[in-house]
């Protein structure tokens, strides 16, 4: 699993660099972002634009990543494709996540969600 990370408009920003999350790569998604968001904003933007294919381990495994942030900081999704943004629907993620059509949505404070 690659992610990568920057920080813009003081939000952290963790890029997946993959086509699916899915059992077989919930496990390293996970500690993937717990190595990289142990430290930093209150505010993380997962960018899932490149991923096409989500499943149950993967939904859970982005859940586990959001937990993990504990209480004072948030998890805010950018960039689903139609299928990923699809299965959050399908499952009522979208009431626990922010989901943004794009980064761009994301960092835009018009867009922002209080």
């Amino acid at each position: 699993m690659s992610l990568t990370s920057t920080v813009a408009d003081g939000a952290q920003v963790v890029t997946v660099n993959a086509q699916r999350i899915d059992a077989a790569m919930a496990i390293q998604f996970k500690e993937d972002m717990r190595t990289e968001t142990e430290t930093g904003a209150q505010r993380v933007i997962l960018d899932l634009s490149s991923v096409e294919f989500i499943d149950s381990s993967g939904l859970g495994a982005i859940v586990a990543a959001m937990k993990q942030l504990g209480k004072d900081r948030k998890l805010d999704l950018a960039g689903l494709t139609p299928m990923v943004d699809k299965v959050f629907r399908l499952t009522r993620m979208d009431t626990v996540f922010d989901l943004y059509a794009t980064l761009q949505d994301a960092l835009d404070p018009e867009h922002a969600a209080n």
